[in-house]
C-alpha cells in the first residue's frame, strides 16, 4: 500500500495537487517479460508478479488491451502481464465499463 500511496504523492506534489484529490490508474501492458519493456515509465512504475484467480487473461493484438475473460481449466493462477499504474485525478476517472477488483498481497484472504 505505501508503494501505491508513494505513486500517487509523488504526482499530487509534481502537479502541485492535493493528495485527497487523486486515485490510482492501471494499464495492463501486452508483455509478460519485464526485458521486453525498456523504456522507464515517465509517470507511475511497472508492476509484475501479479496473478489472477478465477478468471483468466485474453492478450491484446495490435496495441489494443488485452481483458479479463474465463479461466482455463487447470491453470489456477495465470499470470497477469505487466501493469502501468499511475495516478490521476479523480475527477478524470473512468468508471464505466471498469471492474473494481480486489489485490491481496498473499494467497491467505483473512
Amino acid at each position: 500500500m505505501s508503494f501505491l500511496t508513494a505513486i500517487m504523492q509523488i504526482t499530487s506534489r509534481a502537479s502541485g495537487l492535493p493528495l485527497d484529490d487523486m486515485c490510482l490508474k492501471t494499464d495492463v501492458r501486452n508483455e509478460y517479460d519485464k526485458e521486453d519493456i525498456t523504456d522507464i515509465p515517465s509517470q507511475g512504475a511497472y508492476v509484475n508478479g501479479l496473478s489472477l484467480e478465477g478468471a483468466g487473461w485474453e492478450q491484446g493484438r495490435n496495441g489494443e488491451q488485452g481483458y479479463l475473460c474465463d479461466m482455463v481449466l487447470k491453470e489456477l493462477s495465470p499470470l497477469l502481464p505487466i501493469v502501468h499504474v499511475t495516478s490521476i485525478r479523480k475527477r478524470e476517472r473512468v468508471t464505466q465499463g471498469m471492474y473494481n477488483c480486489p489485490v491481496y498481497f498473499t494467497t491467505a484472504r483473512g
